[in-house]
């Protein structure tokens, strides 16, 4: 049987398979529809740990904050402030070449209040825009949901809080070679000149398999039979539909922990078959050597971020990614006994992408690195009637922006914004 090892590779590989999510849907339609998905796309970078503002886009050079730069040294670019990092970082990407080159696409938001320092209830807070809760879906699976349930690839996860709400399968994939042997499932050992069947079998049996699949969905069955045959057919066509990310995916993968991800991420995006992905670069838990530690990972960030961004350019759907960028925290203004700092509840999320007015900021800290309220009608700082921006007010602003607001996924996971507190203009 063509295909018979698929659902096994699958497996191994952590591949999600895309069905239709309740058991009687499929039997109410015909077989999906697999034409590619054409976007936007969305990626979200996770600084798993708790990130230090202060030595990326909300620099302070006051108050023994930091010990690798002054007040009279921050950068500016624009309408952003940051720290400069050119000359003390070994590797990486360094913050005056990262605003240099996307400074006039980025939106900041800073003092955005995370309510809670541990990193559990932090990354599900940020993830999913509710605190109290285990059940609701990350941004990412969410959209995925909405957008592209058909997708074989709809919410790739590689770490990080990843939870799916049960709308979407996630789908882990961190070997390229893996899931090109899944994508060329219809030849031996995945090798494209070697195919088990010559086309005009191949195309016989898809049509045989569309055939059975409608009949069996005209009978009434038991939900998990039916589930098991909804499997069964999705398995089938998401094999077919796999073979449009090879060409996609480079001879030569480059190493590296957020660029071979990226690869994947972004053959997928072109390939039409993912909506979304949720990359994660852990070790910003930087409680002992802070500038140290953080002086590795924000670099290694910023160059993952521009990898990607460049690639989609060479991909041509670059106009189409949207990239954001946060921390389930922050650290403390002040260092402990061992040179590092340790949780803090204020911190910033950063975004990229079409229809975001970019060359922004938004928000503020104080001097002693408190959030500072907000205007969500003019967002601009408001300390006696304005609002503490939190989670809740940047997923509410992500739904609308996505135009899935008003999704019956989105309904069944309400985030209860007031209307006076939504960012209706965060997007400009």
């Amino acid at each position: 049987m063509i295909r018979r090892d698929f659902l096994r590779q699958c497996s191994l590989a952590g591949l999600g398979l895309a069905w239709p999510e309740t058991s009687s849907s499929l039997a109410q339609q015909k077989p999906r529809d697999d034409a590619p998905y054409d976007g936007p796309f969305y990626v979200v970078y996770n600084a798993a740990g708790g990130w230090d503002t202060t030595y990326l886009m909300d620099p302070k050079g006051i108050n023994g904050m930091n010990r690798l730069y002054k007040e009279g040294d921050i950068q500016t670019h624009g309408a952003h402030k940051f720290a400069p990092t050119g000359k003390t970082i070994k590797a990486g990407m360094s913050n005056e070449d990262f605003y240099k080159e996307f400074g006039k696409e980025l939106l900041v938001l800073n003092g955005l209040d995370y309510s809670v320092n541990n990193h559990e209830p932090g990354s599900r807070y940020m993830a999913t825009g509710k605190l109290d809760t285990l059940s609701y879906p990350t941004f990412a699976a969410l959209v995925a949901g909405c957008k592209g349930p058909q997708c074989p690839l709809g919410f790739l996860t590689f770490g990080g809080y990843s939870n799916t709400g049960n709308l979407i399968p996630m789908s882990r994939i961190t070997d390229a070679t893996a899931l090109l042997q899944l994508a060329n499932a219809d030849c031996v050992k995945g090798q494209q000149n070697r195919p088990y069947q010559d086309d005009f079998v191949i195309n016989h049996i898809e049509h045989a398999l569309r055939n059975q699949a409608q009949e069996r969905n005209r009978n009434e069955r038991l939900p998990r039979l039916e589930r098991a045959h909804n499997m069964l057919y999705a398995a089938q066509v998401n094999s077919k539909s796999l073979e449009r990310i090879v060409p996609w995916l480079p001879k030569t993968p480059p190493k590296g922990r957020l660029t071979s991800s990226a690869d994947i991420v972004l053959a997928a995006f072109k390939g039409g078959v993912g909506v979304s992905a949720n990359l994660t670069l852990s070790s910003f838990d930087s409680h002992a050597n802070n500038d140290d530690d953080q002086m590795a990972r924000i670099p290694e960030l910023l160059a993952g971020v521009a990898y990607l961004l460049r690639r989609a350019e060479e991909l041509k759907i670059r106009d189409k990614v949207v990239v954001i960028m946060q921390s389930e925290m922050g650290r403390t203004p002040n260092y402990n006994q061992q040179n590092g700092k340790d949780h803090w509840s204020v911190g910033s999320i950063m975004f990229l992408g079409p229809n975001i007015k970019g060359n922004r900021v938004i928000g503020a800290t104080d001097e002693k690195f408190f959030a500072v309220p907000l205007s969500s009608r003019t967002l601009t700082p408001d300390k006696e009637n304005g609002i503490r921006v939190r989670p809740e007010h940047i997923h509410d602003a992500l739904r609308r922006y996505a135009g899935i607001v008003d999704h019956p996924f989105s309904k069944r996971f309400p985030l209860n914004v007031a209307e006076s507190e939504r960012l209706n203009t965060l997007w400009g």
